[in-house]
């Protein structure tokens, strides 16, 4: 996955004066985690709302009750919103693993990034309906923080639910 993908068109963007913020954006399973470790092994920090509530209260309706975790994604958020702004102070290269799926939310981190100092670059991961099934059927069977158990119900009211990017200075990668 994203063998062909030039990261250089990202790490060109690179400076130790203004940080970039690489942010994600896409559908569960579209790779946002596989193309935000790439990343990460180039320097980058990377935040996770899914990693930060595995290590902050455990496994998903296992260690915590399922009715939890809206409360969960809302502490995690925040304790990475807090954390992406120090590590801007700190000009530090940062991608965020979320799936970014509404246009207000894409919005206030853009703005958020820009008050804070940094610099964004949005990269939506396009993938077809039926590839996500098929990636996420495998996905359901690891066990790990970036497994979130995805059911085909859950996937649908989350593709009726994502906001495509458009003209909102997106790369779009075909994946």
């Amino acid at each position: 996955m994203f063998g062909k993908f030039n990261f250089d068109l990202i790490y060109a963007e690179r400076n130790n004066l203004t940080p970039l913020v690489v942010m994600m954006c896409g559908v569960a399973g579209s790779g946002k985690t596989t193309f935000s470790k790439k990343l990460e092994k180039e320097g980058f920090v990377r935040l996770s709302i899914d990693e930060e509530i595995w290590a902050v209260n455990g496994r998903y309706g296992i260690d915590f009750p399922i009715e939890k975790i809206e409360e969960y994604k809302k502490d995690a958020e925040k304790n990475l919103r807090n954390r992406l702004i120090k590590l801007i102070h700190d000009k530090q290269q940062v991608v965020i693993d979320f799936s970014f799926w509404d246009r207000a939310r894409r919005y206030q981190y853009k703005k958020l990034i820009e008050d804070s100092g940094g610099k964004w670059k949005l990269i939506y991961l396009k993938v077809q309906p039926n590839d996500l099934r098929e990636r996420l059927k495998l996905r359901n069977k690891r066990f790990d923080a970036n497994a979130f158990p995805i059911s085909e119900e859950i996937l649908t009211s989350y593709l009726n639910g994502f906001e495509i990017p458009n003209g909102e200075g997106e790369m779009v990668i075909d994946n």
